[in-house]
């Protein structure tokens, strides 16, 4: 007799169940259909942004590979927004809120459907993350698959990508471009599907999730316009059946060790910052103890070997062409950076995964030896100090200056930071802060691409020091520490900060200091007082809920 796989979905059987069953027969289940085990395809799907355009397409495929190997498979949908649409405006500040919202969601369908497993589907930046704290609650089987890479533009012969174009307005604002080479840069930026083509904050979070273990060898460095990403998602489906078959969950893979794999993946190919606050939230929605001080020590440990951007040349599609993360892993493993017991999708481990996995093609130029490598240790940095007592995130790949001492230049909004930027009052030496962006202060802590990229294109990326305790894309390159904490809004120093305070930042000694003696400091606390919380829907929510950006920014933090 032919095993009940069925954990959930077996509720419908009892005869009380019959106005149940009544309504799925309206979606399609037949009484043959009732005795498999029903799996959701949850989709982010959307036309609001390229990342998700053509995730309707894969959805579809998973749906076929579940329906193949045995199941029930039912598509649903959840949100997303696109960073580089919202970036630099108010919009932003619904980014980061935005990946708690696609976790309950799917956590909500997958629990309120009684459903048996999951297949996740996530393309932009932070629905990857979403996707994966709603896996790591589930109490089902689940696998993820990314949406994949754009494709580069293209125009006079130059790579482009959406961070060409950041970069664009700054090198037009100091008169380096016209408006006519700004349009044709915007125009030829972005030719397709796909996430931003560089080790940015979505291409960092689907390697990461590989590393991880909860998505199948290839998934996040195969292209999203590609036969590669349709053959992905239909074995996605299957997969999850196996791992029904064979019993395994997510709490079966993302252990310690498989979160210390991921973190070593995103170490050794150069990735975005977000993922020390992306990484701490799935961690903490999983059970698992991981905190900081485990990026600052496999930090230490592992060297940066990929040249991809955006402190390098090539981009993901590029890494794809070589042998992409599985060979890259492969690599890491081999050479003693991986746990390879770790269990995967695959229902076999890291290692296992790793003897089938391609190496790297010969004489490619993407991936450094590990006796040249770009950086003799990993690219994100956790910086302390009176500035940032809970911890601070620099990304320091590509970078020559490792100290930076000067002036703070005081800005309570992006908005008035960025003004001065374009009209060139800030000066080579300066620090330019820009604070209550954090979690609580913002409300959800946006991105600050827009003016480190005007900064690297009026030629000021590391002659000028941006902090903030808001956060960075991954697009980001150039002298900036994000996520310090405490966040102004909470009263952290950064709050205590005043124009003109001597501040420091040293990556070496991973400190950030700001040169204000303690009884001065606690003076101006005295005199401090909190502004108000943001009060109305989805943000309010958020910030009276929200975390540490340190402890993940996470929104269930009940403990």
């Amino acid at each position: 007799m032919k095993k009940d796989l069925r954990i959930k979905s077996n509720v419908f059987d009892d005869s009380k169940r019959a106005p149940n069953r009544a309504m799925l027969r309206a979606v399609g289940v037949t009484d043959e259909d009732f005795k498999k085990p029903m799996i959701g395809i949850a989709s982010t799907w959307s036309e609001v942004t390229p990342c998700n355009i053509h995730l309707d397409q894969l959805a579809v495929k998973a749906k076929e590979g579940a329906r193949e190997a045995g199941g029930v498979p039912m598509i649903f949908n959840s949100i997303t927004v696109s960073d580089g649409i919202s970036m630099g405006t108010q919009g932003m500040r619904y980014s980061l809120p935005s990946r708690d919202v696609i976790a309950d969601s799917i956590e909500t369908v997958v629990g309120a459907e009684n459903l048996d497993a999951f297949v996740a589907i996530g393309g932009c930046d932070k629905n990857i993350p979403g996707c994966m704290i709603s896996i790591a609650r589930a109490d089902v089987p689940a696998v993820f698959v990314y949406g994949g890479t754009i494709s580069p533009g293209f125009h006079n012969g130059e790579k482009l990508d959406i961070v060409s174009v950041f970069e664009g307005v700054g090198k037009h604002n100091n008169g380096d471009i016209n408006d006519n080479q700004l349009h044709k840069i915007e125009c030829h930026a972005c030719p397709g599907a796909g996430s931003c083509g560089g080790m940015y904050t979505a291409n960092t979070m689907a390697s990461a999730v590989e590393a991880l273990g909860m998505s199948l060898p290839g998934s996040s460095s195969n292209p999203a316009e590609s036969k590669y990403k349709l053959k992905d998602s239909d074995e996605a489906g299957q997969a999850v059946y196996r791992l029904l078959e064979q019993g395994i969950y997510p709490k079966d893979i993302m252990t310690k060790e498989a979160f210390e794999n991921a973190i070593t993946v995103v170490m050794a190919l150069g990735g975005s910052t977000n993922a020390v606050l992306h990484l701490l939230a799935i961690a903490h929605s999983a059970g698992v103890d991981v905190t900081i001080d485990d990026f600052d020590r496999i930090q230490k440990e592992v060297p940066h070997i990929a040249d991809l951007k955006p402190s390098g040349k090539y981009v993901m599609e590029d890494l794809h062409r070589v042998g992409g993360v599985p060979a890259v892993m492969k690599l890491l493993y081999e050479n003693g950076y991986l746990h390879g017991d770790c269990l995967t999708v695959t229902g076999k481990t890291v290692a296992e995964n790793a003897a089938e996995a391609p190496s790297l093609t010969e004489g490619q130029e993407i991936i450094l030896p590990f006796d040249k490598p770009y950086r003799k240790n990993g690219p994100l940095v956790i910086l302390k100090g009176n500035l940032a007592p809970s911890g601070a995130v620099a990304k320091v790949s590509g970078v020559k200056v490792k100290r930076h001492t000067g002036p703070a230049r005081v800005f309570d909004t992006e908005e008035e930071a960025t003004d001065a930027v374009i009209n060139n009052d800030i000066n080579e030496g300066d620090v330019l802060v820009i604070r209550y962006e954090g979690p609580k202060g913002g409300p959800g802590m946006p991105e600050m691409l827009s003016i480190s990229a005007i900064l690297v294109g009026k030629g000021l990326g590391e002659k000028v020091a941006l902090l903030t305790d808001g956060r960075f894309s991954g697009g980001t390159h150039g002298l900036v520490v994000g996520h310090i904490a405490p966040e102004a809004q909470v009263g952290g120093p950064i709050a205590l900060l005043q124009e003109g305070d001597m501040v420091t930042i040293d990556s070496d000694r991973q400190e950030i200091i700001m040169d204000v003696p303690e009884e001065e400091l606690e003076a101006r606390r005295k005199q401090w007082t909190a502004p108000p919380l943001y009060a109305k829907g989805v943000l309010g929510k958020y910030a009276h809920n929200v975390s540490c950006s340190s402890k993940g920014a996470v929104t269930d933090n009940f403990k």
